[in-house]
């Protein structure tokens, strides 16, 4: 039997699912044509929608998002590989919380409720050199921060979504779960990629062991066979059990996006949007 909170869940597309050629604008157009009900934004260094942002060149894309009958639930970054909340560096740190600050004040002015934060790294394999960090030092780094930087979102009223990502970092939802608590703010919790989960564990379990932590959802698949970054696919195309996803998310209640990370295709970039839209119903039909 179907939840309430299964029949309200909505479908999001991330930003970087498209062409990098578009700007927001043409990112709703897009997202509108091919049946989503919402659009998740990224921060980013320079452009349109960065840490040079101005309030008004951003109410401009609410309203226009508005005028189109998109929402704008969330606002990501792929910021924090570059400063990272654990970096050994502390001026690196500081930048990563100003990041945080500022992706807040981002979401609040386009309306959104959550930001996506990578809580820092261990290790990451894709990113050339990387200089290990001792993990107890990360996670009491990264602690700290957002001990921190709580009083900002509660400021803001945005939540901060913790993202369980390639980072050998906060690898069991027992961890993700006791490193929310001791945080202790309802505005900071997890943003939980199910994708990110199937090389280590079950995304299901994380669901229901995070519950009312989870802010928002990301889906995209992955080939355990493959076994590296490599490994994604399309939705339906890898080793995520859907059905146990959305069963999970329907006994907690969770009423909220199911929001695709995904990739243009090379020689049909908006083929991805019309497969994953297509996904994604049926998805939600489980």
């Amino acid at each position: 039997m179907k939840s309430k909170g299964a029949d309200n869940m909505k479908k999001g597309i991330n930003v970087w699912s498209f062409s990098k050629k578009y700007k927001a604008k043409e990112y709703i157009d897009l997202s509108k044509a091919y049946g989503f009900q919402g659009l998740e934004l990224a921060l980013d260094e320079e452009g349109e929608i960065s840490l040079n942002s101005k309030e008004e060149e951003l109410l401009h894309i609410k309203k226009y998002a508005e005028e189109m009958n998109i929402e704008l639930p969330s606002v990501a970054s792929g910021l924090y590989w570059k400063y990272s909340l654990t970096s050994e560096d502390k001026s690196t740190r500081e930048k990563a919380k100003d990041i945080v600050k500022k992706q807040l004040e981002v979401a609040a002015i386009l309306g959104a409720n959550t930001i996506l934060v990578v809580p820092g790294a261990v290790g990451v394999d894709f990113i050339p050199n990387f200089k290990p960090v001792n993990y107890e030092v990360a996670y009491n780094t990264s602690l700290e921060s957002f001990k921190e930087l709580k009083q900002y979102a509660e400021q803001y009223k945005v939540n901060i979504g913790l993202e369980n990502v390639w980072n050998k970092f906060l690898l069991s939802p027992l961890e993700m779960k006791n490193f929310i608590d001791e945080i202790d703010s309802p505005y900071i919790g997890a943003y939980v990629d199910v994708g990110n989960l199937v090389y280590t564990g079950y995304p299901e379990h994380w669901i229901s062991i995070l519950n009312k932590r989870i802010k928002k959802i990301h889906v995209k698949d992955f080939k355990r066979a493959v076994g590296n970054i490599n490994g994604f696919v399309d939705l339906f195309g890898g080793d995520v059990n859907y059905p146990e996803v959305i069963q999970a998310l329907r006994e907690i209640g969770y009423d909220d996006y199911l929001t695709a990370e995904m990739s243009p295709y090379k020689y049909n970039e908006n083929g991805i949007l019309l497969s994953t839209s297509y996904a994604l119903d049926k998805m939600m039909s489980f």
